[in-house]
């Protein structure tokens, strides 16, 4: 069994299953997915549909991402957040005004069991963006940083690589865990790139929202898989370009 972790896909359900055929998913695999599901290509309700009928048939674990927190807050309340919809959301909101409101309660049902970060036995960490508290997960002040938090990649990136964890001044932050995955932050915006690994952690946001690739990565030995770039499979479409 290997264990794929699958960056922000932002609607490219196309993208998606390229990348899940180029890397020969079975049900055997463990897929966790490190959310932003939604905003920036027109395919929102098709993607989430793909996800749900996924895991009758695979194994997988659904991580919760800020974008899917806020298209979950538009589908209770239908009240627009201009930060929203400037930032992928306008066409996730169109989506679903052209779908069945029947799928609506469906899908506010796989949002609210998304998981706000997934610890394996192992010791590897998965979750959407980060955390802040010195101590780890477990003592995090604030939910939301699970998912909104970008000073986990930025610390990471910022980080001499020559330190050790052993010295006093590594961040005790990254220390509780073998390898923590996250999305969040993509890192291009303008081109396809590779997954991208800062001290102890990984990000695996290869800007499917704008004009990278998406990215499926075998934690175990860091082969990975990327789709072509998202934007090619919706021609005319802007995403969040």
């Amino acid at each position: 069994m290997r264990t794929l972790v699958v960056g922000d896909i932002h609607s490219g359900l196309r993208a998606l299953e390229q990348v899940m055929d180029k890397a020969k998913v079975t049900p055997k695999d463990h897929i966790i997915f490190l959310g932003d599901y939604v905003d920036a290509w027109s395919t929102a309700v098709e993607t989430v549909d793909f996800l749900i009928q996924l895991k009758d048939a695979f194994n997988c674990t659904f991580i919760r991402g800020n974008h899917d927190e806020l298209c979950r807050e538009w589908l209770l309340t239908q009240k627009d957040n201009p930060q929203w919809l400037a930032h992928g959301g306008t066409a996730t909101r169109q989506s679903y005004l052209d779908a069945n409101r029947d799928k609506w309660e469906t899908h506010l049902q796989f949002y609210a069991n998304l998981e706000n970060y997934h610890l394996a036995e192992d010791n590897r960490l998965y979750l959407h963006a980060g955390y802040t508290n010195l101590k780890g997960i477990d003592f995090e002040y604030f939910v939301q940083s699970y998912y909104w938090d970008r000073t986990l990649w930025e610390l990471a990136t910022a980080l001499n690589p020559q330190l050790e964890p052993t010295d006093p001044k590594f961040p005790k932050r990254l220390t509780h865990y073998k390898e923590v995955f996250i999305g969040h932050t993509p890192l291009s915006k303008t081109q396809v790139v590779k997954p991208q690994k800062a001290a102890n952690v990984w990000n695996v946001d290869t800007g499917a929202a704008f004009k990278g690739g998406l990215t499926i990565l075998n934690v175990e030995t860091k082969e990975f898989w990327q789709s072509d770039p998202v934007h090619t499979f919706y021609p005319g479409e802007r995403g969040r370009n």
